[in-house]
């Protein structure tokens, strides 16, 4: 087998035909997507996450556990809340399942650096 640093390639080599293990990455991918959907459209608005807490009606830390590319509870009404707040609106797709699921993977993601 070639060498490869493609990391699309190598997760799919690790993960195989082993179904679990895809599942676990899909959801993975999912909270990470929507961890950098919420950061990325904070630091547009040039909010601080206290801004954006304030302005849904929340407190910072929930914020900065909803950026956290590990945090699994994302609601549909808290991403409502803050759509709302960025005056922005919230866009979903049901689309058919993709035999490779690491395709839909970003090549780079941006992590906000701790404080």
């Amino acid at each position: 087998m070639p060498k490869t640093s493609n990391a699309r390639t190598i997760i799919n080599r690790i993960t195989g035909d082993d179904p679990e293990l895809r599942a676990m990455i899909a959801e993975a991918s999912m909270n990470v997507k929507v961890a950098q959907l919420i950061y990325n459209a904070r630091i547009e608005a040039g909010l601080t996450q206290e801004e954006l807490a304030e302005l849904v009606g929340t407190k910072q830390p929930n914020i900065a556990r909803l950026e956290d590319a590990d945090y699994e509870g994302h609601s549909l009404s808290m991403l409502q809340k803050i759509a709302d707040a960025l005056d922005r609106r919230i866009e979903i797709t049901l689309a058919p399942k993709q035999h490779n699921l690491h395709e839909d993977l970003p090549s780079q993601v941006n992590v906000p650096a701790r404080k």
